[in-house]
């Protein structure tokens, strides 16, 4: 029994050795993990939309490649994640593996990206580390180092002296809570505590009562895509707002695609984040409207702009490479990228493979009867402060 554990263990590495350089060359196989079901849903549902009117804007052909699409539902849970990267590389014989919703999911996908020589573009995890978990690892999404600077510089600034911040217990939430913490301390703030929610089956009403009895300026809030409005229920439901704690965050928790049923006590809400819907350039009304138009009015979030740049990202790899390119020659054409998206300019550092973004604080107002975040100051050209020492 052992001995055929053994063989089977040799036949798959093998078998993921052998996959970098076995290139198919009618279809290019662009394998998307994403969390389809479960309480990440919205962020599979968003990339896949998104990388869908990429196709449907720029041709299903590229260097005379016929791009596929193969969509793997992994619930955001590593254990599938892994089983379906795995499966894509050795059996499908993807080009190129992408998306991957929460942090654990991109790790657990990384060993094999690397065995294999498979570029692995992450559209939406965000912790600072991720890039480092494997050389072939490229980013179109964000860093919440990024996004919690920005607003820990912007904070003191406003009348904000004393700050609670509640993270969800995983990667980015430590990363959202360190580097807000930081800064806003360096710049004479004082976090008074800094509170943990678990990531399964999350409660924030005792957390939120405890922020209540402390009585902050204001509560700094990390959580995944999909759970910013319960947060913002509680918030409300407990009187936080009429007690005089103000809500801040990273642009998670005023998600565009939960946003207008938040309700008005979302308004004034600040963030700090890399998209909003409401981002004032042709391009990004152009991406709305077409992104509406393809989904029976959705609105896109920052997820979706992780997908859509993520694409870009891929088609203009197989463009340069002329539709010939390995996964090392792959790799290399995507480092060094810089292009106009419906965020603004970006750049992917060839060095890190991490994104260089525009960061933008915004405030939650209504335009035209619906619930926006309305940028109102920029931090150009922001790299991951998680990797600038």
């Amino acid at each position: 029994m052992q001995k055929r554990t053994l063989i089977q263990a040799a036949l798959v590495a093998a078998a993921l050795a052998g996959t970098g350089a076995a290139m198919a060359q009618d279809a290019f196989k662009i394998g998307l993990i994403l969390p389809m079901t479960g309480p990440q849903a919205s962020t599979g549902r968003q990339i896949e939309a998104a990388a869908r009117l990429y196709m449907a804007q720029n041709g299903d052909t590229v260097a005379g490649r016929k791009v596929q699409l193969i969509i793997k539902d992994d619930v955001a849970t590593p254990d599938q994640t892994r089983r379906h990267a795995q499966d894509l590389i050795v059996n499908d014989k993807v080009n190129v593996i992408a998306g991957f919703g929460v942090t654990p999911a991109a790790l657990a996908a990384a060993p094999l990206a690397t065995q294999s020589k498979t570029p692995l573009v992450v559209m939406a995890a965000a912790t600072s580390s991720i890039t480092e978990a494997s050389p072939y690892i490229v980013r179109s999404s964000f860093t919440l180092p990024q996004a919690s600077v920005a607003l820990a510089d912007w904070v003191p600034k406003n009348g904000i002296k004393t700050v609670v911040t509640l993270v969800s217990d995983y990667g980015p939430g430590l990363d959202a809570e360190k580097f807000f913490k930081d800064r806003f301390t360096f710049n004479g703030g004082k976090v008074v505590e800094s509170l943990r929610v678990p990531m399964r089956n999350p409660d924030f009403a005792p957390f939120l009562q405890k922020v209540r009895d402390l009585k902050p300026d204001a509560l700094f809030v990390f959580v995944p895509s999909g759970a910013g409005s319960a947060v913002m229920k509680q918030f409300l439901e407990r009187g936080m707002d009429k007690a005089g704690i103000k809500l801040i965050g990273t642009g998670d928790v005023t998600d565009d695609d939960q946003l207008n049923d938040m309700g008005d006590g979302a308004l004034g809400v600040v963030t700090a984040h890399h998209y909003s819907a409401d981002h004032n350039s042709a391009m990004n009304k152009k991406f709305v409207d077409a992104f509406g138009k393809a989904n029976k009015g959705m609105r896109p979030n920052f997820m979706a702009v992780g997908g859509y740049d993520g694409m870009h990202i891929i088609y203009q790899a197989l463009k340069a490479t002329q539709g010939k390119g390995n996964g090392d020659q792959l790799l290399a054409a995507m480092k060094g990228q810089i292009f106009e998206s419906p965020r603004g300019k970006i750049f992917i550092d060839a060095q890190t493979r991490d994104i260089v973004q525009d960061i933008y604080l915004r405030k939650v107002e209504k335009k035209n009867g619906q619930l926006y975040n309305v940028e109102f100051d920029v931090i150009k050209d922001v790299k991951d402060p998680g990797k600038t020492k």
